[in-house]
């Protein structure tokens, strides 16, 4: 083996500094020209989809480039990062705050990395080469942990910022609650903080007990699909309510359809003025929803329980007399008769309860009129039907 052989066989490239590297090392860092990586990375990073056109002034991107770059010096020369640091909190908060999405500002600050090490090659000499290398570590090691800490900056103020739009918009929901009688002013201002226009029509749904976790899994399959929905508490019963029409037309039948197939009270408002009395009314709807039903309570089909519920506790008896008049009946008549009763206050048809109980309309004609020589109440008669809705409710 030759003179050449035995030199190439004992000199290997190291990826790591050894200790003859750091004076020519703090050389290389000395020759990085602050205003050159400021200016090569501002004809980059405008070029961002995201910050084209600039969210914040050229002026502060400009500012806080180069105090990117003299940190990233400083800890270059310290070999690396031994604790936080300042512009990378400044950088995440910023550009969180002027709503910069965080694919675009990881893009941005990979310009960091691609322009300083442009000019640490540039500035080094042929001889330079293995000594860059040996460095390489402590620039991607560096870069990384500026980079970290500017990510974790912005998602912690991204946190902090939707957690102070949910406190506001809590807020205004809230007051709008706890004020029965709002003026056109606050209800206009309430409705521009929550993104809504004074009348826009709102589905408004309330959930109680254990369904209340069903109707969150629903708010948040709303939230995803993209739409927004907005929620509070009436004691233990849960209010959620959002624009009609706010998604496109399939997203807005699944969302109504999930709502019917849910045990939950609905309502529509006509807006924002009439949102606290249609979730008191939701509210009450939910609350009559039997244990065996699986589906929404509307008004149109809860009415007359609300109607019963509202009498009972006023402690008004609504059909005691009629009660009392069918005690009189056997079991079996009792049944039909009252079975032929609920069949025509359904449909308010002779024909289609014969059809319904499988009798002749003579049939259902007679048993109607059994019943009003008994109770005194004719369920051919609106008004006095009404009667036998509620109290059957």
């Amino acid at each position: 083996m030759d003179e050449q052989d035995r030199f190439a066989g004992t000199r290997q490239l190291r990826d790591r500094p050894v200790p003859g590297d750091e004076r020519r090392w703090l050389e290389l860092l000395d020759a990085l020209d602050l205003d050159e990586l400021t200016d090569r990375f501002m004809t980059r990073v405008v070029t961002v989809s995201g910050y084209d056109p600039a969210p914040i002034p050229v002026s502060e991107l400009r500012r806080t480039g180069r105090q990117s770059f003299s940190t990233l010096i400083d800890g270059l020369r310290a070999g690396g990062f031994d604790g936080p640091v300042t512009v990378s909190t400044e950088v995440g908060v910023s550009r969180a705050r002027a709503g910069i999405p965080l694919e675009a500002l990881m893009t941005a600050i990979r310009h960091d990395f691609n322009v300083l090490w442009e000019v640490l090659t540039r500035v080094a000499n042929q001889g330079d080469a293995e000594l860059v290398i040996r460095h390489t570590g402590i620039v991607l090691s560096t870069v990384d942990e500026y980079v970290s800490q500017v990510q974790q900056a912005y998602t912690a103020e991204l946190q902090r910022m939707r957690a102070e739009e949910s406190s506001v918009r809590a807020g205004l929901i809230a007051s709008l609650f706890q004020d029965p009688d709002p003026t056109d002013e606050r209800l206009a201002t309430i409705a521009s903080g929550l993104g809504l226009h004074v009348d826009s029509p709102l589905l408004v749904v309330a959930a109680a007990g254990d369904d209340v976790r069903a109707l969150r899994v629903l708010v948040s399959d709303h939230v995803r699909a993209g739409g927004t929905m907005f929620t509070h508490h009436l004691g233990e019963v849960l209010i959620a309510f959002t624009r009609v029409h706010e998604l496109p037309g399939h997203r807005e039948e699944s969302l109504e359809r999930a709502i019917a197939e849910a045990r939950v009270g609905y309502v529509r408002s006509p807006g924002v003025a009439s949102l606290r009395r249609s979730a008191l009314t939701a509210r009450d709807l939910a609350e009559v929803i039997e244990d065996d039903e699986s589906s929404a309570m509307t008004w149109r089909r809860g009415w007359a329980r609300l109607a019963a519920r509202s009498l009972n506790a006023a402690g008004n008896p609504i059909l005691a007399d009629v009660e009392a008049a069918l005690a009189g009946c056997g079991r079996v008549e009792r049944e039909r008769l009252v079975e032929a009763v609920r069949a025509y206050l359904h449909s308010g048809s002779i024909g289609a309860s014969a059809a319904e109980l499988f009798c002749h309309r003579n049939t259902v004609a007679n048993r109607l009129r059994r019943f009003a020589d008994l109770t005194g109440l004719d369920p051919t008669v609106p008004a006095e039907a009404a009667r036998l809705v509620v109290g059957w409710a």
